[in-house]
């Protein structure tokens, strides 16, 4: 081949203005991606508080700009089509269709599951005798101005029946009952929106199920705030990666019979839902104990 029939063949693969098209709905794509780590990321390090990051950059502003991104997409994949050459602009407007495609695709999986889940953020083994955060946990969560308050009853806000009618002002501790195994419809708790949570009853006796229970926190690398072999009581909080979120942790190991009993409470700091994260956090704490005590007997 000649370089005068390379000269005349460059221009002819050349998609032009659609070329340039399919690659700004390409960009836009990626920066809507890009966008969503920019939320998480920017709240974690402080530079907007988690009300912006979450509520207006993620929630309401993040599917509007993707949703425009897949358009866009769309819109980029047909006019690579109309007339040749069209690979060059097909390639990037397909590319970019796939990503915004695929990301919409899972956010709204997500604000479906989300929908699924009830209004809580509050998750114990008993509520019949709640756990209490110690005093140095207290101080903490006052310290990084946590919202939501520890209570022995606690209620879900009022605000929760824009998005879950009836819920507002119910207890706690019945939602959460009806979550893990719904009494009316007899449903298992494989097809409940939460894992069955229930105390942890073992043979070991207390100061072994303690260190257990200590030992599974500290593999997980949570900060571990109070640590009372004497009184079995254990706090932790665990930091989310992406936001930064705190949850905080309260175990207590007592006796009973002649083995152990444990109770695990998990709170968020703020926020309505949780979206489930402390009830599958408890749910998989209690199984991890339960494995290490078996690994030890």
């Amino acid at each position: 081949m000649t370089a005068d029939s390379e000269t005349t063949t460059a221009p002819a693969q050349s998609a032009g203005w659609r070329g340039k098209f399919a690659g700004f709905a390409l960009a836009l794509s990626i920066f809507a991606i890009l966008w969503f780590a920019a939320a998480a990321v920017g709240t974690k390090l402080g530079l907007w508080d988690w009300q912006f990051g979450l509520g207006v950059m993620t929630i309401t502003w993040g599917p509007l700009l993707l949703m425009v991104a897949a358009g866009i997409s769309i819109l980029a994949v047909i006019l690579s089509l109309i007339k040749s050459p069209r690979k060059q602009a097909f390639m990037l407007a397909f590319a970019a269709l796939l990503i915004s495609g695929l990301a919409f695709g899972r956010v709204a999986a997500f604000g479906a599951g989300a929908a699924r889940l009830p209004p809580l953020h509050d998750i114990q083994t008993d509520w019949s005798n709640p756990i209490q955060p110690s005093d140095a946990l207290f101080t903490e969560r006052e310290a990084t101005g946590a919202l939501n308050p520890v209570q022995d009853a606690p209620v879900i806000d009022p605000a929760a029946d824009g998005r879950w009618p009836g819920m507002g002002g119910r207890l706690v501790s019945e939602v959460q009952e009806e979550a893990e195994f719904d009494t009316a419809t007899h449903k298992s708790p494989k097809e409940t929106p939460y894992p069955l949570i229930a105390p942890l009853v073992t043979a070991a006796a207390p100061d072994v199920a303690y260190t257990a229970a200590l030992a599974t926190v500290e593999a997980r690398g949570w900060s571990v705030v109070l640590a009372e072999p004497e009184s079995g009581l254990i706090d932790a909080t665990e930091e989310s990666f992406w936001f930064g979120f705190k949850d905080d942790i309260m175990i207590r190991v007592r006796s009973e019979g002649e083995g152990s009993r444990i109770d695990i409470r998990s709170t968020s700091r703020v926020g309505l839902s949780d979206l489930g994260a402390n009830a599958k956090r408890v749910r998989d704490l209690l199984d991890e104990i339960e494995t290490r005590l078996g690994k030890g007997a």
